[in-house]
């Protein structure tokens, strides 16, 4: 990826511009949370971020649909839940959020689950994208272009890649989408190949050995010098391969089943040891651990570390609950979420 803040950007039409410089975000030329410190801590060139990965969500299975019905219509509405979402967005950005992943096979809307017989997906088995999927991804990147956010977009998952033919088809998909990206023009987008490239992925090439490919295929994917920086995440607890960290621009792990912070330290210790190593901005973004009020934790533990940290709230399965059981409620309604935009507002100093 070029690292000249200014490649692309007055040509794309777009407000907002994210880069990496020296291992630090900066987002339109400047580094996020320029010259700030937390108790003590320097999170100048973080990236505070959610996991809202179902921003973009629609069932294509009438088996499943009726699953995700709202419960004061009893019908599920994928217009209402990328509108409610981009209202949202300026909520979070004013709490200091800097970036929401999103993924154009979303994630499980059950929080976790042994099973998904759901279709939820934005590419048809060929890898052509869909048209409605791209009508609400245009409008959250649109929304947040506005307001100064990034978007970690992700490409895949493995609950739903099987609805993709075949390989051909996986690399159609990669081809379709960052085309789409530069055709609108988009700079402030950081490209997550698929979540947890280590889980149960149909096609091989989805998997740890074989996802350099793809990353690099992302990076191919070059206009007038610029390419979107790119990586993809492991599970929870789990460090990255030096093949995935030698292709990245950015290296994404992820904070969920991990219930001692000192191993969140050891994860950034253990990439930063790789031999592919070289300077990457590591980004957790996705964790389910909050206590947010204690002496210690999963996010301080990440910012000690000089990372940055990503809030995943699966939910209970009710519609206050979460930021992925199906349908969401995008708003800060429960203690947790209030307690972690609080807490990225008071790191941050958007609550000065």
């Amino acid at each position: 990826m070029s690292e000249d803040e200014g490649d692309g950007h007055a040509e794309s039409g777009r407000r907002t511009h994210v880069s990496i410089q020296d291992g630090d975000f900066h987002v339109d030329g400047r580094p996020t949370c320029e010259g700030r410190t937390f108790e003590g801590i320097d999170v100048e060139g973080l990236l505070f971020n959610s996991r809202m990965i179902q921003a973009l969500f629609d069932d294509d299975n009438p088996e499943t649909r009726d699953r995700w019905a709202y419960p004061d219509t009893g019908e599920w509405d994928a217009e209402r839940n990328v509108s409610e979402f981009v209202d949202a967005l300026s909520t979070y950005r004013e709490h200091g959020l800097h970036a929401v992943t999103v993924n154009l096979q979303c994630g499980s809307p059950e929080g976790y689950s042994d099973e998904q017989p759901w279709f939820v997906s934005g590419y048809e088995p060929d890898g052509t994208l869909k048209s409605g999927w791209t009508d609400r991804l245009r409008r959250v990147l649109d929304a947040a272009d506005d307001l100064g956010l990034v978007v970690v977009l992700g490409l895949f998952y493995f609950g739903q890649d099987d609805h993709l033919d075949d390989e051909a088809a996986v690399k159609s998909a990669v081809d379709n989408a960052l085309e789409w990206l530069h055709d609108e023009g988009y700079r402030n987008v950081v490209v997550e190949v698929n979540n947890e490239c280590d889980i149960n992925y149909d096609h091989e090439i989805l998997g740890p050995e074989r996802v350099p490919e793809l990353i690099e295929r992302v990076r191919s994917h070059e206009r007038e010098g610029y390419s979107y920086p790119v990586g993809t995440s492991f599970s929870g607890g789990t460090a990255p391969t030096d093949g995935v960290v030698a292709a990245s621009d950015v290296v994404l792990v992820h904070g969920n089943g991990v219930d001692d912070p000192d191993r969140i330290r050891e994860l950034v210790c253990e990439t930063r040891d790789l031999p592919s190593y070289d300077g990457q901005p590591i980004v957790f973004n996705e964790d389910d651990h909050f206590a947010f009020d204690a002496a210690d934790n999963n996010l301080r533990a990440a910012i000690e570390s000089g990372a940055s940290w990503g809030y995943f709230d699966p939910g209970e399965g009710d519609y206050e609950h979460g930021f992925q059981s199906v349908p969401v409620n995008w708003g800060l309604s429960t203690e947790r979420k209030r307690a972690f935009f609080e807490t990225v507002a008071e790191i941050t100093g958007a609550d000065e």
